[in-house]
Formats: C-alpha cells, sequence, structure tokens
C-alpha cells in the first residue's frame, strides 16, 4: 500500500525538456510534450520524488496534497489458487514483503498480473510497490512477471534493467562443482523451499 501525501509539480519556465523526469519516474507519469515541457499526470503520479531528485535544473518540487491518496490492491480479486500457484512458480511466498517502503506483499503483485498488469510500471500504479526508495524492489517484480510467461521487454528509461540471475537460475555444472562446496547452494535452495512452501500463507 502507498499513501501518497504529495505531488509532484513542473515549473516549465525552468524546465528544459531534457527527459530525465520521464526516464526515472517508476509509474510513467511524467511526459515531455511537443512543446518540450514536461507534464505530471497527476492522477498517476505518487510522490516517489524520483523526478525532483534528479531533474538537472531543479524544476519539479513536491508539493503536499490537500488529501492524501491510498494505492492498494485487493488481492482477493484474483483467484486465490493462482495468486499462490504465481507466486511459488516465482519461489515467493504469498505473503513474503517485497517492497519495505510500501508493504506490498508477493500475492498482491500477482494479483495484479493475474488482474492485467504487465510491465513493472504499471504493477506500481496499481500495487504502490517501488514507489518508495524505487530501487530494491524491481527483481521480484520481473521475477514475477518472468514466472507469469509475460515477455519484459524494455524499460520506458532508466526505471530498472534486465532480470537478476538468482539461486534457482544456477546450472549443475556450477551448483555441483567441487570448488564451489563453500556457497551451500544446495542447502541454501531447500531453506527457501521450506520458506515459500511455509503454512498460514495467503489467507
Amino acid at each position: 500500500m502507498r499513501i501518497v501525501t504529495t505531488q509532484a509539480v513542473i515549473d516549465p519556465a525552468i524546465c528544459t525538456g531534457c527527459k530525465t523526469c520521464e526516464k526515472v519516474c517508476p509509474t510513467e507519469s511524467v511526459r515531455v510534450g511537443e512543446n518540450k515541457k514536461a507534464v505530471v499526470n497527476l492522477e498517476t503520479c505518487t510522490g516517489c520524488g524520483n523526478c525532483e531528485s534528479r531533474c538537472p535544473v531543479f524544476a519539479i518540487k513536491l508539493v503536499a496534497l490537500k488529501e492524501k491518496k491510498v494505492i492498494e490492491l485487493d488481492w482477493t480479486r484474483a483467484p486465490k489458487d493462482k495468486v499462490i500457484a504465481l507466486c511459488k512458480k516465482a519461489r515467493f511466498h504469498p505473503e513474503a514483503v517485497l517492497c519495505y517502503c510500501t508493504g506490498t506483499r508477493a500475492r498482491e503483485v500477482a494479483a495484479s498480473i493475474l488482474l492485467g498488469a504487465k510491465t513493472p510500471e504499471e504493477i506500481s500504479r496499481v500495487t504502490g510497490i517501488r514507489t518508495g526508495c524505487s530501487v530494491e524492489c524491481i527483481q521480484p517484480i520481473l521475477r514475477l512477471l518472468t514466472a507469469a510467461g509475460v515477455p519484459l521487454g524494455k524499460a520506458p528509461g532508466w526505471q530498472w534493467y534486465g532480470l537478476t540471475s538468482t539461486n534457482w537460475d544456477l546450472p549443475d555444472s556450477v551448483v555441483k562443482n567441487p570448488a564451489h562446496k563453500k556457497f551451500y547452494f544446495e542447502a541454501d535452495r531447500k531453506l527457501m523451499e521450506r520458506v515459500v512452501e511455509a503454512k498460514g500463507g495467503a489467507k
């Protein structure tokens, strides 16, 4: 859940249309128009501050909202069995917190994908994930999209890069290599499987 208390406001007299804001917005809420001035979609802006902190000419400020907005997704709108199956396929417990800034859990991201979200930006707009620090939680999003069979394509800007390999992706030639025995790949996999299968999840 993301509680939005601010929104980005751009001063057109200062904006140079460099598109930096456009490239760092996790919800694609900023666009540079034909007049070479950036415009904010206030319906989808989460006030994360990415654009403000990266604007090279300081044309953007975060302004307090008169009334706060709440971005959250009721994961039970998607079929529970499919949500759980998708989480497990991506090696997440359904209740695992994927974004500590917003408290967004794996089940909510999985549900958003099952309900039609196809990109990290769409997922961020409906769940709030990745709109706090906007750094740490992109990889879980990409893992869930991949597990759902959704092609990742290319980021619209600098918001994210490709999927990072995990322990699950290592080939047997690495896992079973005696020279790598100090890394405990197989023991870690068994432990993580227990976490994914732990009881008491997705109520």
